[in-house]
């Protein structure tokens, strides 16, 4: 049975009593009524131990943790990798989202949000709740590119939702460079920030070099520096995804470009 917006178990974490309230009001104006909150990640990890939520909207800075580390515990724990996570911070450093972003978190919310935005996130962690299947398109034969090893598992988990099964990975542009030497992929999903060959370079290869020339390319990254993605879109990948992604746009994106 799908899940709706209203049906979801939320558990807000957030050291700030004020902002708990906020952030509950916030939700109880879309309808979103059952909700817990804790002030730090032991007592979420407690809560979570007795009855997983299906969402946790997080503050980054925790008095025992931060945002970050608890997101990478729950996604390490086979039991609880799937709880959708969506960041609540003021936080803007790169790097420090970057591991958020890689992760597999549903969504980032600057501190204070706009309700627009947060009616956003939870349409996407419906997608997430709520996978639509690809169909005919199952029988893909996929290859992910990214060299971190907690985002392959959330990618793949996404795939996986949709009924994609045959999936083989690489850590970066060098190992699926000797991986398409043996196999004929329908899709290829790639990170852009990777070492020894990135996604910019492993693109322009599968173009210019590769027996698979045509084969369709998503990028999945953070990247947002226009010049660089420019320089990727050069390179001749077909769409670019950002981390964190809306599931639904990338099943539609497989099916415009694999139909």
């Amino acid at each position: 049975m799908n899940i709706s917006s209203r049906d979801l178990n939320v558990l807000i974490v957030e050291p700030s009593h004020t902002q708990q309230r906020i952030i509950e009001r916030e939700l109880n104006s879309l309808s979103i009524t059952n909700i817990d909150c804790v002030s730090n990640a032991q007592e979420a990890l407690v809560y979570i131990g007795e009855g997983a939520p299906d969402l946790i909207l997080s503050a980054y800075y925790l008095s025992d943790m931060t945002g970050d580390e608890l997101l990478h515990i729950l996604r390490e724990d086979e039991a609880n990798q799937s709880i959708c996570f969506i960041l609540v911070s003021s936080v803007t450093d790169i790097k420090q989202l970057d591991s958020v972003r890689q992760a597999g978190v549903a969504a980032i919310l600057p501190k204070p949000f706009a309700a627009a935005d947060l009616a956003v996130a939870l349409k996407t962690t419906i997608h997430h709740l709520n996978p639509e299947e690809l169909g005919e398109l199952d029988d893909l034969k996929i290859l992910l590119v990214d060299d971190s090893k907690l985002a392959r598992k959330h990618i793949i988990r996404t795939l996986q939702s949709m009924g994609l099964e045959h999936i083989i990975e690489a850590e970066n542009g060098l190992e699926a460079v000797a991986l398409l030497d043996e196999t004929l992929f329908d899709l290829i999903v790639t990170d852009y920030n990777m070492p020894e060959m990135d996604g910019r370079e492993l693109s322009a290869y599968i173009r210019e070099q590769s027996s698979q020339t045509n084969v369709p390319i998503i990028m999945v990254t953070s990247e947002h520096d226009s010049k660089r993605l420019a320089a990727v879109q050069q390179a001749g990948v077909s769409a670019i995804c950002d981390k964190p992604f809306d599931p639904e746009n990338v099943r539609q994106l497989i099916q415009r470009l694999v139909s």
